[in-house]
């Protein structure tokens, strides 16, 4: 399982898991899986990076591993 940093940054936002998917165009489930480390589409990282407020440059800091 690759470890991400979606769940401390989301939450440090105070968001929801579901505004966290409603903003970036995902279900709650997919946010769940990634939130536990299962891969997913660079388009998916890509939404969720957007979604948090990110820019695409600084995936590495939602994605360390990818």
């Amino acid at each position: 399982m690759a470890h991400n940093a979606v769940r401390d940054i989301r939450e440090s936002l105070l968001m929801s898991k579901a505004e966290l998917a409603r903003k970036a165009g995902l279900s709650p489930i997919t946010v769940e899986r990634i939130e536990k480390g299962k891969g997913c589409r660079l388009e998916t990282m890509r939404k969720i990076i957007l979604a948090l407020g990110y820019d695409l440059a600084d995936r590495a800091k939602v994605f360390p591993q990818a």
